[in-house]
């Protein structure tokens, strides 16, 4: 019943009643671990799904998004402290030139949702930040371009990460306005997301699949 209510009130983006929810399936002696999948990760597949069959818009996912923040608020701590390993780590950013955050922030949502950990080089970030966020924990860089006149980073990135020696140890997903699956195919990007949906399911085969290269 409470799994049932999460959804709904995920879907509906109310921030009180998910945190009520939240505690009420921990008083149920619910493991945070269910909570987060067949709550929280279901919710917002369903979201995902509605937006990419353009049932629900931006403002929509927003008010989920903030949402499912507000719960993951409260599982965060309890996942680690029980050893929860993430699905996996993702540097994520907007390129140099572009200060657009609203659908970086979107697939940030989107990929926490389904248990990774994000690092945000946030807005305006230049190749060397984003080689800067990149260690041997983390498999996939996701990077988004608005702008036609910004999108060209996205490519100077990508070279970036060549010269560091760091490209064949990471997937490189890319997303945004001025990206096409052409534009990604041409740059030598592993995988095209049409939206922040599509993105968080690309982010979690690729993190499955040594070989994977969706396009």
């Amino acid at each position: 019943m409470v799994l049932a209510q999460l959804l709904e009130t995920l879907y509906k983006g109310d921030q009180k009643q998910i945190v009520e929810l939240v505690r009420q399936a921990f008083d149920a002696g619910m493991a945070p671990e269910t909570v987060l999948k067949e709550g929280l990760i279901a919710g917002m597949d369903e979201v995902g799904r509605k937006f990419q069959a353009g049932e629900i818009y931006i403002p929509h996912m927003l008010l989920a998004a903030r949402a499912m923040h507000a719960a993951l608020d409260i599982l965060k701590p309890l996942l680690v402290e029980r050893g929860n390993a993430p699905a996996g780590r993702v540097v994520l950013g907007t390129v140099k030139g572009d200060h657009h955050d609203i659908g970086k922030n979107l697939v940030a949502t989107m990929l926490e949702g389904k248990g990774f950990e994000v690092i945000d080089v946030g807005i305006d970030a230049p190749p060397e930040k984003f080689v800067a966020a990149v260690d041997e924990t983390v498999r996939i860089v996701a990077m988004s371009a608005l702008l036609s006149t910004t999108a060209p980073f996205i490519g100077e990135t990508i070279v970036a990460f060549e010269q560091a020696a760091l490209r064949e140890n990471i997937k490189i997903m890319v997303g945004g306005g001025a990206v096409t699956r052409e534009f990604a195919e041409r740059i030598g990007a592993d995988a095209y997301g049409a939206d922040a949906a599509a993105a968080a399911g690309l982010a979690m085969q690729l993190a499955g699949s040594e070989d994977v290269n969706q396009r």
